[in-house]
Parts: structure tokens; C-alpha cells; sequence
């Protein structure tokens, strides 16, 4: 009888442990809480970047590396999803603690289409691994967020950053 009951304890467990948490759900923020007020983003010009002018708008930031192997492989998936969603309110921006020089360098090496900007601040974002994506709602607040590559064009993602972008 103990073994039994064991094993039920142990399934339980496990049943208990095991979710999702919020991936993908809609999460409210305080004004406080708002992690896009925190980010600090300049071009590659060197100019600051005001995220309020994509107000309205659902705002997809990867955070990568060019020495990242993982950002590199899920950059085409990002490329392709950008591609499917370019009608829709949604900007995607690939953001580098690098060096200008470095992503530029990187840019005249791969042929992908995104808007590439420098992070100034990725320690206050408390961001712990490469790639990290957030996603901010069109009201600004961040709805998703993920550490670790993901296909980013398949289906299931798309409906999610279409369902974001509502």
C-alpha cells in the first residue's frame, strides 16, 4: 500500500510542477511594472530610440548576439514570420549589446531584413540568456517574454503575435 501511495504522491507532483505558466498570456502591468520604459535602444546611428513612437503597435524585440549560435539559427524563422506579419501592426527589432562595428559586420555577412539596434541597458531587463524575446502589446506592456530560440514562424507563433497585436 505504500508503494501506491507513493507513486500517487509522486504523480501528483509532477502533474502540479508541470505548466506552461504564462507563455503567451496576457499579462497587465502597473505603470511601475512596464519593462518598455526600462529598455534603452539607440540606432545604429548612435540615436536614441523612443519606443513610444510604435504606440498602437505590437513591438517584437530579440535580443542577440553575433557570437550566439542559437540567435543566428532562429533568425531565418524570425525573417520569415516578419515576412508574414509585414501588413500587420507589428515591428520587430533585433537588438545587440555589441559594438556598431560588430553588427555591422554581421549585417554585411547575412542577408536578413531586419532593423538592427544596440541595447544600452540589458542588465536592468535582467536579461540572463541569448536569445531573450519580449513582446509588448500595442497598449506597451509586455505580454511575452522567453529566454531560448523558438521557430518563430510557425503557425502557432504567428497566431500568437497575431492574437498579441488585437
Amino acid at each position: 500500500m505504500t508503494i501506491i501511495r507513493k507513486i500517487s504522491v509522486a504523480l501528483l507532483l509532477g502533474i502540479l510542477s508541470c505548466n506552461d505558466g504564462d507563455k503567451g498570456k496576457s499579462v497587465s502591468y502597473t505603470k511601475k511594472d512596464r519593462e518598455i520604459e526600462k529598455i534603452r535602444l539607440k540606432d545604429l546611428t548612435d540615436q536614441p530610440i523612443n519606443l513610444e513612437k510604435y504606440k498602437g503597435k505590437t513591438i517584437f524585440i530579440n535580443f542577440w548576439a553575433t557570437w550566439c549560435k542559437p540567435c543566428i539559427a532562429e533568425m531565418p524563422s524570425i525573417e520569415k514570420a516578419q515576412t508574414t506579419l509585414r501588413d500587420k501592426k507589428v515591428v520587430f527589432l533585433l537588438a545587440s549589446g555589441e559594438s556598431v562595428e560588430q553588427i555591422e559586420e554581421f549585417k554585411a555577412n547575412h542577408n536578413f531584413k531586419f532593423n538592427y539596434v544596440r541595447i544600452e541597458n540589458s542588465e536592468a531587463l535582467n536579461i540572463q540568456a541569448l536569445p531573450t524575446t519580449f513582446i509588448f502589446s500595442p497598449e506597451g506592456n509586455l505580454v511575452f517574454s522567453e529566454m531560448g530560440s523558438r521557430k518563430w514562424d510557425d503557425s502557432k507563433n504567428i497566431s500568437m503575435i497575431l492574437k498579441i497585436a488585437k
